[in-house]
C-alpha cells in the first residue's frame, strides 16, 4: 500500500472519528506569532521554538515527539494539529502529506499557519491566505520559519538567515533565530511569552528521558531575553546532572570538571558551589574546599546542616575529623 492510499484511509478514519469540520471559531486561541521547527543534522535532535504576544503560547503552539517529529501550529490555532500531526507522521506520512490531511478537514484553514518536520529532516509549512499580515514562511534545509501579524515582512527571512549562520546546540541556534525575529520588528503587538522544545532523534522508550530541552516563559516584558537566561541555566544544570552521574560512578575527578563548568555558567548559584566544594573534598583538595565551604556557610547556614547528612549515602568521603574541621568554619 503506497502513502497516498494510507492518506485516504486516514482521512476517512479521521472524518468518522469526529475530526471533520474543524471550524474557525472566535473561541480558538488568538496566538499570532513567529516560530521555527528545525533538526540538528549531526545529532538528529528535533526542536520547535515560538514567541508571541499571547500568554503561555508554548502550551498550544509547540509539539514534539522523540523519533517522530515536531509541529508548530499558530495564527488562529487549531491545537489538535499538534497531536494529530505527530500521529500522522507515525503512520508513515510525510510532513507535506500530514499538512494536506489536516487542512483538508479544517474549514478554518485559511487563517491557520502550520509547520511540520519529521525525524528524517523532511519539512513543510502552510500559511493561510487570510492570516493577518505581515505573514509568511520559508522552508529550508532541515528547518522552517513562519510568522504572522508581524511588524515587517522581513521577519521570517531574518530568522532563516540567523538560524543558518548560528553556532551551538539546536536550542541555541533556534533562539538565535528568535532573537533575529525580534530585532527585525517581531510581533506588531509586542512581546509576552516564549517556548523552546527539543526532543531526541530516537526515543528511549521513556518519555521523561526523551525531552532534551523543555522551557517556557509564560508572561514577561522580554520573553526572548528571559529565555536566553533560562537556556544558560538549563545548560549549567545539564553539567550538574553529568556531575551527579560521575559521582554515582565514583569518578570525582570528572564530577569536579562538570561542576566547575556549571559554575562558570551560573556563578551565583550556591548549590552549584556546594557540590563543587564536596567534590573538591572528596578529591582530597581540602584547602580549596574549606575556603569554598566557608563562603557558602556565610551566605546560608543551611548548607552546613546538610553537609554531615551526605556521609551515610557516601556522597561525602571524609573522616570524622576532617568533617568536623569543616563544620567549625
Amino acid at each position: 500500500m503506497n502513502k497516498y492510499s494510507v492518506l485516504i484511509i486516514i482521512l476517512f478514519a479521521m472524518h468518522f472519528s469526529g475530526f471533520s469540520q474543524q471550524l474557525y471559531l472566535k473561541k480558538e486561541p488568538f496566538a499570532h506569532t513567529y516560530s521555527i521547527v528545525a533538526r540538528d543534522t549531526v545529532t538528529g535532535d528535533m526542536g520547535v521554538a515560538v514567541q508571541s504576544h499571547w500568554f503561555s503560547v508554548g502550551s498550544l503552539v509547540v509539539w514534539g515527539k522523540a523519533g517522530v517529529g515536531v509541529v508548530a501550529t499558530q495564527s488562529f490555532i487549531n491545537p489538535s494539529f499538534g497531536p494529530r500531526g505527530l500521529s500522522l507522521l507515525e503512520s508513515g506520512l510525510t510532513p507535506k502529506m500530514a499538512i494536506q490531511a489536516l487542512l483538508a478537514l479544517d474549514e478554518g484553514r485559511e487563517v491557520r499557519q502550520l509547520a511540520i518536520l519529521d525525524v528524517h529532516g523532511n519539512v513543510d509549512a502552510f500559511t493561510g491566505k487570510n492570516c493577518i499580515e505581515a505573514a509568511g514562511h520559508i522552508v529550508g534545509d532541515n528547518f522552517s520559519v513562519q510568522a504572522n501579524l508581524m511588524e515587517k515582512d522581513i521577519v521570517w527571512s531574518e530568522m532563516a538567515k540567523a538560524f543558518k549562520n548560528a553556532k551551538g546546540t539546536l536550542a541555541e541556534r533556534m533562539l538565535a533565530a528568535m532573537e533575529a525575529a525580534q530585532n527585525a520588528g517581531g510581533d506588531i503587538r509586542g512581546k509576552q511569552a516564549a517556548a523552546i522544545l527539543v526532543v531526541k532523534a530516537k526515543s528511549t522508550g521513556n518519555s521523561w528521558e526523551d525531552k532534551i530541552v523543555d522551557l517556557r516563559v509564560e508572561d514577561s516584558e522580554n520573553p526572548i531575553k528571559e529565555m536566553r537566561r533560562l537556556l544558560t541555566i538549563h545548560k549549567a544544570y545539564d553539567f550538574m546532572n553529568k556531575g551527579d552521574l560521575a559521582v554515582e560512578k565514583g569518578d570525582f575527578k570528572l564530577a569536579k570538571q562538570h561542576y566547575k563548568n556549571a559554575q562558570k555558567l551560573n556563578p551565583d548559584n550556591l548549590e552549584m558551589k556546594f557540590w563543587y566544594a564536596v567534590t573538591l573534598a572528596n578529591n582530597g583538595e581540602l584547602t580549596e574546599a574549606k575556603q569554598l565551604f566557608k563562603a557558602i556557610f556565610k551566605q546560608n547556614i543551611k548548607w552546613k546542616e546538610l553537609l554531615p547528612r551526605l556521609v551515610k549515602p557516601k556522597l561525602l568521603l571524609l573522616s570524622d575529623k576532617e568533617l568536623q574541621t569543616i563544620l567549625k568554619l
